[in-house]
């Protein structure tokens, strides 16, 4: 149900914002601690010119959403760099047209953290908050981090779609609902296009936005 300002009643912005306050604080995972600082220390040379976030990187979006976006981790040069999951890298650039498309951004691209993105209706989190190396968190890595996005989708009361961007995701997004009292036996497989009720959520397979599952093949990639 949603007030007459269009808030969820189940919302709880403060508790998001003290979930965020944490998540910006962790340093619970050395090798990932070590790898996105030394990412934002040697930077690449297209962007040596930027000041590197190199902190674990927060869910953003509308705090009244109906849909969760749930993806892997930052990429090194993209969320590591821009302090915004999805923003500044290609992957992001497809996932916010898309966004944008649908109604659930303002805007088509992000490029940072303050560039005027807002999403209306969509929270957009991943699994893991730090950079990994080769975009392989360790199953402790993801484990550590886990409580992070169950936390969220415990807050953000009116979500009920939850679209998982890769096995990844889909993988972390099972495990999540579990934490919350939501089982899912047999276990559903990951797959492009599947649904799966779990609990009042419903959780959507989606191949991950990136060059290699968007850019046809033969196509330059950035």
């Amino acid at each position: 149900m949603r007030d007459d300002r269009g808030m969820s009643e189940h919302s709880n912005p403060s508790a998001l914002a003290a979930i965020e306050r944490e998540i910006l604080g962790c340093r619970a995972c050395p090798r990932l601690v070590e790898w996105r600082e030394q990412v934002a220390e040697e930077k690449v040379p297209r962007f040596a010119h930027e000041t590197y976030w190199g902190k674990p990187v927060p869910g953003f979006g509308d705090p009244t959403a109906l849909v969760m976006i749930v993806g892997l981790a930052p990429a090194a040069h993209g969320g590591n760099r821009t302090g915004r999951i999805f923003t500044g890298d290609a992957s992001g650039d497809f996932l916010f047209a898309a966004l944008h498309r649908t109604g659930f951004a303002n805007q088509p691209t992000s490029i940072s953290r303050d560039d005027g993105l807002r999403l209306r209706g969509a929270y957009v989190v991943a699994v893991n908050r730090c950079a990994p190396p080769s975009d392989k968190p360790t199953p402790d890595e993801r484990d550590r981090c886990l409580p992070f996005l169950v936390a969220e989708i415990g807050e953000l009361g009116g979500v009920r779609p939850v679209v998982a961007l890769g096995v990844f995701a889909w993988d972390g997004a099972l495990r999540a609902l579990a934490e919350l009292g939501h089982h899912l036996r047999p276990r559903p497989r990951f797959g492009h296009g599947v649904e799966a009720v779990v609990g009042p959520f419903t959780l959507l397979g989606c191949f991950h936005p990136s060059p290699k599952n968007t850019v046809p093949a033969g196509s330059p990639k950035r």
